[in-house]
């Protein structure tokens, strides 16, 4: 039986992907800082799907917990076949009046963890020769952000490094793609600040629809999922648009959120 590995598991899209990879047979090792989630988790995973749930709390902004994180992926007496690197948060407002702190603590999980964790996976994956790598990105990798620049900007950085490596592993049997989801009902957006978008329903997708797209996409070996067809238009429009209108409609939109 093969093991998923998924970062930021206790909630929306990572709790989502522990699902459908368990529903699949995957056992899962589950990482997030909330141990007791984890473990509800884990324990409802293994009832209802017949797999092996191992919680691992671990807090990947600390240097401790990444490296148990790392150590666990370059574990060659247990493999990981799939890493889901989905761990990740934003902030909200304009840069100079946010706490620079924050700020880069944003992208240490957002961007270095994300690293750290790729490359571990895959020099493990890439030994064995068989393996895969989700990195979930979002919408907002395809243009800046006003107002949540620093999240933007990241998730930019996410898109390029997942695009490049993905490039680099063909021929060693490891697949790595990049997941962007557009707006998703979660706990994100309480947890960055954000008021109601103004955004219609429609434009909204559920953590299981991301997930549901993303693991179709990955048996098709694709590169990128862009989850919904609104998404995928908008990531189209934002990749052959001037960067001035791209830029003024999203920070429209999120300044509408605050």
């Amino acid at each position: 039986m093969s093991t998923a590995l998924v970062t930021g598991a206790s909630a929306g899209i990572g709790r989502a992907f522990a699902e459908g990879l368990a529903q699949r047979g995957h056992d899962v090792v589950l990482v997030a800082r909330d141990g007791a989630r984890l473990r509800e988790l884990g324990d409802d995973l293994a009832r209802r799907h017949d797999v092996e749930a191992t919680s691992c709390p671990a807090d990947l902004l600390t240097g401790a917990g990444l490296a148990a994180v790392e150590a666990r992926l370059a574990d060659a007496a247990h493999p990981v076949d799939v890493l889901v690197n989905n761990a990740g948060f934003g902030t909200f407002g304009r840069f100079a009046e946010l706490d620079v702190d924050r700020e880069v603590e944003e992208v240490e999980l957002n961007v270095v963890a994300l690293l750290r964790l790729t490359r571990a996976a895959l020099g493990a994956m890439e030994t064995r020769r068989s393996g895969a790598i989700l990195n979930v990105a979002s919408l907002a990798a395809y243009q800046p952000a006003p107002n949540s620049a620093t999240y933007a900007a990241t998730k930019a950085f996410v898109h390029s490094f997942t695009h490049a490596v993905h490039d680099e592993a063909r021929g060693t049997g490891v697949h790595v793609m990049l997941v962007c989801p557009g707006y998703t009902h979660t706990e994100f957006h309480d947890r960055a600040g954000l008021g109601p978008t103004g955004l219609p329903e429609m434009a909204w997708l559920s953590p299981d629809h991301v997930v549901t797209a993303a693991l179709r996409d990955l048996d098709r070996k694709r590169s990128v999922s862009i989850p919904g067809a609104l998404n995928q238009a908008a990531a189209a429009f934002s990749s052959v648009a001037p960067a001035a209108v791209t830029r003024r409609l999203a920070g429209l939109v999120v300044k509408r959120s605050g």
